[in-house]
């Protein structure tokens, strides 16, 4: 297990993470929704300030042909940010995140990826994105999924939530609860800035979005 981290922003590195999120353009995908609407979580919906919301991303529901996900953005007391680097692709950091099983409810299955891939139960939702986030698989990632889950689909649709974790360290155990093959190697307390430049380029995208929603928790 990495350390943890817990220098502040300089404004230099502000400025940066500022440059960095100007480069990234969300992938909001907003057609054909199903019939189906996602049950609603009753949790605080955050705003962006000055943000201006229209139909191509306001979703009720995910688009058609995008994979049902969850992603968990876990702040400590110091306002950093939980990330761990994955097993299966060299250098590349990421939030958890994780599929929606049929018929549950996005929150409840936020708690249960988390408790999966990091061990961590002892942790309170703040809040969360009010609308879906979707990602492409590139064509090589696509294909290989396709084989592992027995379905063809384009990308990743996200509802994602912040959580504030209330434990101890010696929870985080990237074996998980031992319930699923572990994903991750090892793990720290990452500012957005670091986050985003360790992250995969396809969920970049999607990252700098979901820091700006809540940039008020994060500040």
């Amino acid at each position: 297990m990495a350390l943890c981290l817990s220098r502040s922003f300089s404004s230099n590195s502000q400025l940066h993470l500022s440059s960095l999120l100007s480069r990234c353009k969300p992938n909001f995908t907003s057609p054909n929704y199903p019939h189906k609407l996602s049950k609603s979580t009753n949790l605080p919906l955050v705003h962006h300030q000055n943000r201006i919301c229209s139909s191509s991303y306001s979703m009720d529901a995910p688009p058609e042909g995008y994979r049902r996900n969850v992603g968990i953005c876990l702040i400590n007391s110091s306002k950093k940010i939980f990330a761990a680097s994955r097993l299966d692709i060299p250098d590349s950091w990421q939030m958890p995140q994780g599929g929606i099983d049929e018929n549950e409810d996005p929150k409840v299955a936020a708690l249960r990826e988390l408790k999966e891939e990091t061990g961590v139960s002892s942790a309170e939702v703040l809040a969360e994105v009010p609308y879906w986030l979707t990602y492409d698989f590139p064509p090589e990632v696509r294909e290989k999924l396709k084989h592992q889950w027995g379905g063809d689909w384009k990308g990743q649709a996200q509802k994602w939530f912040l959580l504030k974790f209330t434990g101890k360290e010696e929870e985080i155990n990237l074996l998980g609860d031992k319930s699923e093959k572990p994903e991750f190697g090892e793990w720290k307390w990452m500012s957005p800035e670091q986050i985003l430049e360790r992250a995969v380029d396809f969920k970049k995208p999607v990252y700098k979005e979901v820091f700006t929603v809540f940039t008020p928790h994060l500040q």
